[in-house]
């Protein structure tokens, strides 16, 4: 459970990589959704919808942390 736990805060701490708001939102939502899919997939939620929320999540994150040039 650990591993599974350490992977997890390594994914979110990857979350949003990138520089313009759009390169933000599509890696915000690509390791969100794997980040979701993990948690889901542990828990009883489920794969499919923790994956589709950690995505929504990680993509609107991303998006609103988006540098302003």
């Amino acid at each position: 459970m650990a591993k599974y736990l350490t992977l997890a805060l390594i994914l979110l701490s990857a979350t949003a990589c990138g520089d313009t708001w759009g390169q933000r939102a599509v890696t915000g939502g690509g390791i969100g959704a794997g980040s979701g899919a993990l948690i889901g997939a542990l828990t009883p939620i489920g794969l499919l919808p923790g994956a589709l929320v950690g995505g929504a999540v990680g993509a609107g994150v991303g998006a609103a942390t988006a540098p302003r040039y």
